[in-house]
């Protein structure tokens, strides 16, 4: 018996020893977090994990910038710290890492709160790492997108993107849409068929999809509201900044919808998309560069105009004096751009140290790119102004008309009713004036063009035929689009929204490249 007493002693003995031992341990151990999350554990030990983004040292003591995809944060190291010092002082840009220290508040750092490093582990260092933080072109930038991504700015708009395409979803599913995933090869043209992509599907010419609608149709015929969101393609040879070879979009299809139905879901679907952003993306709004001001202004009701109302207003002697100061205006902000370029260059000369250098190089770059933009934009907008006093009725509104329509309009302004020659040949003519159709236009203020069209689709079939014959296109590929008129008819519509221009608009981007992972335009393939 006491045999046992004491083996149990010893037992609790050595237990207590392990417990203590453990407590010790633990006191040293780091809890592994994101950037995003450091206000939830200020004054703990914690470890991140990320790529150096940049570095500064002031003899002893080191900056670290560290990045891990949700955010930015300075790290610091002291030199008492000997080897978290030395690992600092060889870490290059990117160089990847787990970093371990205190988490403490402080308002002047990236996020509000910095680390009090007391561990650096280098996991592998990073040579001539080819963004730097000096200046770089555009076109370097594009061929190197695959790295431009991990720039706080582009990190930013990607996430934005995430959040309105999550939103634009999350409209539809909350209101008893179907997704419906339409196919990519079709046999023929929906939107011209000088914008289609051939391709070579097992001996025969198919072409890459230009919209999901006339499949999304059938959809609608069995399931009532449907939409369907994926990448579209035209072969548009166009360079502009609105342009994308390859871009996504979504688009609903109703049944028993009406052109009236589908300004109202338009309205209401871009507001939310809109409120969805200023509600989640503040932070990579302000990233971003984007002044918000304008998008507190997007709420119900849009501007509603037809197409004839939008012509008058092209040739008002209103439009055309705002245009004329706006003009005025616009060559004095010219002006103080130079100035302010001529002052950068001077301290860029007089400048020391290398940050500051590298500092002013972005500074004198982004100067040179607003520059060049707005004199090319002014040297064209007299001939651009004169145009819209001479444009035509019945000509498509193209993207001038478009940018001096919507800088009349603080909101999305929802243009109706455009010509039927100039449109697609599925729009449904309106019964009283055949000349134009029932479709709609929106177009995003601040001069970003349409981010929406769409339509109430003809729904006769007789009708259809006429149109399609009159286009001079074959039945025979669309007859099975043809069988939801004959079986069923119901008057039906819907409508697309171009991704890339809405979170061009969104942001307040001025090239819609930059809204997409991998922008594919003539030209750029790569990467």
């Amino acid at each position: 018996m006491r045999e046992k007493t004491r083996l149990a002693m010893r037992i609790r003995h050595s237990a207590s020893q392990i417990g203590e031992r453990l407590l010790k341990c633990m006191s040293g151990m780091s809890t592994m977090v994101d950037i995003l999350s450091l206000s939830e554990h200020v004054d703990q030990r914690v470890t991140l994990r990320g790529w150096l983004y940049g570095k500064r040292s002031g003899g002893k003591v080191a900056f670290l910038l560290v990045r891990d995809g949700t955010g930015l944060c300075q790290c610091v190291v002291e030199a008492e710290t000997a080897d978290a010092f030395a690992h600092a002082n060889e870490l290059s840009q990117e160089s990847s890492l787990h970093i371990t220290g205190t988490v403490r508040k402080d308002e002047r750092a990236p996020g509000g709160y910095e680390l009090l490093v007391a561990e650096v582990r280098p996991i592998q260092l990073a040579k001539d790492y080819p963004i730097t933080r000096k200046a770089h072109g555009v076109d370097f930038l594009m061929n190197h997108r695959h790295l431009w991504f991990r720039t706080p700015r582009q990190s930013a708009i990607l996430r934005i993107r995430h959040r309105l395409i999550r939103a634009m979803r999350e409209f539809f599913d909350e209101r008893g849409f179907t997704l419906i995933d339409t196919p990519l090869l079709q046999p023929g043209a929906a939107e011209g068929a000088g914008t289609l992509f051939p391709v070579n599907f097992f001996d025969e010419e198919v072409y890459l999809a230009q919209t999901g609608q006339l499949y999304l149709e059938t959809a609608a015929m069995a399931l009532g509201k449907v939409y369907c969101f994926g990448p579209t393609f035209r072969a548009e040879k166009s360079k502009t900044r609105r342009h994308l070879a390859e871009f996504w979009m979504i688009e609903p299809e109703i049944a028993f919808a009406e052109l009236p139905d589908l300004t109202d879901l338009a309205e209401a679907f871009i507001t939310h998309i809109v409120q969805s952003a200023l509600t989640h993306c503040r932070t990579d709004l302000e990233s971003a560069g984007r002044d918000t001001a304008p998008l507190e202004r997007i709420a119900p009701p849009f501007p509603r105009i037809t197409y004839t109302e939008a012509v008058d207003l092209l040739h008002s002697d209103e439009v055309h004096e705002r245009l004329m100061s706006e003009l005025e205006r616009d060559r004095t902000r010219l002006k103080k751009l130079q100035d302010e370029l001529a002052r950068t260059e001077q301290e860029r000369e007089a400048a020391r140290k290398g940050w500051q250098q590298d500092k002013l190089d972005q500074q004198i770059l982004a100067l040179r790119d607003k520059i060049r933009e707005l004199d090319t934009d002014l040297r064209n907008r007299p001939q651009h102004i004169e145009d819209a006093r001479a444009f035509e009725w019945g000509r498509d509104l193209g993207g001038d008309e478009e940018t001096i329509l919507s800088r009349h309009f603080e909101k999305p302004v929802i243009i109706t009713e455009y010509p039927k020659d100039v449109k697609a040949f599925y729009m449904k003519p309106k019964p009283d004036d055949p000349r134009v159709v029932l479709n709609l236009d929106v177009i995003a203020p601040e001069g970003y063009g349409e981010i929406v069209g769409g339509s109430q689709r003809e729904d006769d079939v007789d009708a259809l035929l006429a149109r399609m014959r009159a286009e001079g296109m074959d039945p025979a590929p669309y007859e099975w689009y043809l069988d939801l008129r004959r079986y069923g008819s119901v008057p039906h519509g819907g409508f697309g929204l171009g991704v890339e221009r809405t979170v061009a608009w969104i942001c307040g981007l001025r090239h819609i490249r930059e809204t997409i992972p991998f922008p594919r335009m003539m030209g750029r393939m790569i990467p």
